[in-house]
């Protein structure tokens, strides 16, 4: 089979299912394992996405406005990879290359199967990993999968189990400020923490800096969406601009850390248990397997507060 991957989350789980060397083509936000950046892009962004994020967001909200496409789908270039499967998501009109998108392109969608994913709870990634096996004839490989990330995660909960449950904020957006949604407050729940503010099984969405003040949580992970860990630290100078920043109570504590977003926060795939490790490390000091801290997320220490 010949398979097209315009989802990062779906080429992980592609390949976490065996079937790797049947992908041949991907999206430009496909990056894991790192050999598929060697497969040819199909898709890239339709506007200069290294401006700072609050320039991001109003784009992408002129686009919306405007019916404009936030991403060029290189259809030629699919049609030459003459692909069996297409897999895309219907999730989020913004995140991901949609059908919609892939459509519009002028791509004749009759010919390939095209497998569209939606997640907004952990069954619902669940459910999306048996669909992809199902749909590569891997079925039991799919069965195998996700029983182990189910037990990945029952190691979480079982090692946060007794511990104090902190309450936490994750950002998914820093201009403006988006709280976590989706899957995501599962994972907290797993890791050992209270999620406050997050919108559980449902879109993240923006707040007011100040009811981020107001809820002033104990701890606070700044993992924006697309970003990784370099892009996401350099968002701190935003924070650090809020009049009441180094008040905050998870300022104050040193417990502030930056995370590799694009890779661990955003994705509805096999990351997810990987996610859970994470946050039982910021949370617990319980050091995932291999050890997160430098790797996946970094703190931001009172030191940094007081030479900024």
């Amino acid at each position: 089979m010949r398979i097209v991957s315009l989802l990062a989350s779906a080429t992980e789980i592609v390949d976490a299912l065996g079937a790797g060397p049947e992908l041949v083509g991907r999206s430009h936000e496909c990056d894991n394992p790192e050999w598929v950046r060697a497969l040819p892009e199909c898709s890239s962004p339709a506007f200069d996405v290294s401006v700072s994020s609050g320039d991001i967001d109003r784009e992408v909200n002129r686009r919306l406005r405007a019916a404009e496409p936030l991403y060029t789908i290189h259809t030629a270039r699919i049609q030459q990879l003459r692909p069996d499967l297409i897999l895309t998501q219907e999730h989020c009109d913004v995140c991901a290359v949609t059908p919609g998108d892939l459509g519009r392109s002028g791509y004749n969608l009759s010919d390939a199967r095209l497998l569209a994913l939606a997640a907004s709870t952990l069954e619902d990634i669940f459910d999306n990993i048996t669909r992809i096996a199902n749909a590569l004839y891997r079925d039991s490989r799919g069965v195998e999968l996700v029983a182990e990330l189910r037990a990945r995660l029952a190691a979480v909960s079982q090692g946060a189990a007794g511990r104090p449950r902190p309450s936490i904020a994750i950002l998914e957006w820093v201009d403006p400020i988006f709280i976590l949604g989706n899957w995501g407050p599962a994972l907290v729940d797993i890791a050992g923490g209270d999620p406050i503010l997050a919108n559980r099984n449902k879109h993240s969405f923006a707040i007011s800096p100040e009811l981020l003040r107001e809820a002033d949580p104990e701890f606070l992970v700044v993992s924006p969406c697309g970003f990784d860990l370099e892009r996401a630290w350099a968002e701190r100078a935003i924070l650090e601009a809020l009049p009441w920043w180094r008040n905050l109570r998870a300022v104050r504590e040193d417990h502030v850390a930056f995370a590799d977003g694009n890779r661990l926060f955003n994705r509805s795939g096999i990351t997810v248990a990987r996610t859970a490790e994470v946050l039982a490390e910021i949370l617990h000091g319980v050091d995932a397997n291999p050890p997160a801290e430098l790797h996946d997320f970094r703190w931001y220490t009172k030191a940094r507060v007081r030479t900024s």
